[in-house]
């Protein structure tokens, strides 16, 4: 049995001192000195084998809190971990006390194309951490050779124009990760927000919507619709890539700040669809009459290629292992949701019976945080408004 961890961790906005990052947004070297230390805390808490970061402005700053952890674990490991002189330092529970440092770990940065270093214009990338290092070299997924043209028609037939996306919000990046006997390969992205994205008219200081002071409830609507066709077309684009890796028969994990909650349609076109229970039932698609039904095996043929490409939330296999509901890594508005996701392929599902290994439980590192709209909520701008997730995989399986 081989067991790792694999957690997904949006640090907001990593970037060094005295660099303004966004429009009038820097950090002193006191606040980046103040950020360093909490990122470096978090990761030392979780101690994850595989990790994926979103908001990540430098690969420095980045290798900056990685080595500030190995620090703090290192101290850690030589006051609590007994050597080899006294008699009980083989007990198991020194296993589960000691942090394994990221020293020879791998790191990829992917950084962000509309990225153009201009101060207070910056946008960030993301980046994966890997003890066990990778196998392939990593590949980022932003710019794309063939643009992604989305035809629409009206319901009567008619053409209705279409969307078209050539590069994405941020980058996804794809690693193929070696752990025990196996390759697993993990994706990172950050889609698209929920802001609204608003058309600046040519020689305009801003768009209208964005001017308050004459609030457009409708031209805003339209801005939060371009912001989720954006987001859509691209988890689109992260599962056409997911979808090609299933394909070899290649394990995969799918992890990010997806900004949306796992039963979004953006969400649910990363993990695919969910099959119906029987297609027997369901007219053909080629239909001429009441009685043209699928019959039981294409019913059956239809599940298994539904099943074979679908991916499974760890937070869910989670709920459903402990039999509670509490996971949250996001708050705004009064609303507690889970917008940052861990996706697992059938590979590691307790019901597939070819699977190579189980997740074992599921963790959140969410104690900071809190809801600024509400008067007695803490806010410090220099800690994550995300929550950790962490999944707990074991390889190998066990004879139930």
């Amino acid at each position: 049995m081989t067991n790792f961890t694999i957690a997904s961790f949006n640090i907001k906005n990593l970037i060094g001192a005295n660099q303004e990052y966004y429009q009038f947004q820097t950090y002193t070297p006191e606040e980046y000195a103040w950020k360093l230390d909490w990122v470096a805390d978090q990761i030392l808490t979780m101690d994850a084998d595989i990790v994926g970061f979103q908001e990540v402005f430098e690969e420095d700053a980045l290798r900056d809190v990685i080595e500030e952890a190995d620090i703090r674990g290192e101290a850690y490991n030589a006051a609590v971990i007994p050597d080899a002189s006294k008699r009980y330092h083989k007990k198991a529970i020194f296993r589960k006390l000691g942090y394994t440092p990221y020293r020879d770990a791998a790191l990829a940065f992917a950084p962000n194309s509309n990225d153009n270093d201009l101060p207070g214009q910056r946008r960030p990338g993301v980046a994966i951490l890997s003890r066990m290092g990778f196998a392939d070299r990593p590949e980022i997924i932003q710019d794309l050779d063939d643009p992604l043209v989305i035809p629409f028609r009206e319901l009567t037939g008619e053409d209705a124009g279409h969307y078209t996306i050539s590069r994405l919000s941020r980058p996804i990046l794809k690693v193929r990760v070696p752990v025990g006997r196996e390759v697993i390969t993990v994706f990172c992205s950050h889609f698209k927000s929920k802001l609204g994205e608003f058309v600046k008219r040519p020689g305009a200081p801003f768009a209208p919507e964005a001017d308050l002071t004459r609030y457009d409830p409708a031209g805003r609507a339209i801005g939060s619709l371009r912001s989720a066709l954006r987001r859509m077309a691209e988890a689109w684009v992260l599962r056409r890539a997911i979808l090609a890796e299933l394909d070899k028969g290649r394990p995969v994990i799918a992890l990010g700040d997806f900004n949306d909650g796992e039963h979004s349609v953006s969400s649910e076109i990363v993990s695919g669809e969910t099959p119906f229970i029987n297609y027997s039932w369901m007219l053909r698609h080629n239909a001429q009459h009441e009685t043209d039904r699928y019959s039981h095996e294409e019913a059956k043929r239809i599940n298994d290629a539904v099943e074979r490409v679908r991916l499974h939330s760890a937070e869910k296999l989670f709920v459903r292992k402990s039999m509670r509901d509490m996971v949250y890594t996001a708050a705004f508005g009064g609303v507690y949701e889970s917008i940052d996701q861990i996706f697992l392929s059938r590979h590691f599902h307790p019901d597939y019976k070819k699977r190579i290994g189980e997740m074992k439980y599921f963790s959140t590192f969410n104690d900071h945080i809190t809801d600024g709209s509400h008067p007695e909520a803490p806010y410090n701008k220099l800690a994550s408004d995300h929550g950790q997730i962490m999944a707990h995989i074991r390889l190998g399986v066990e004879d139930k």
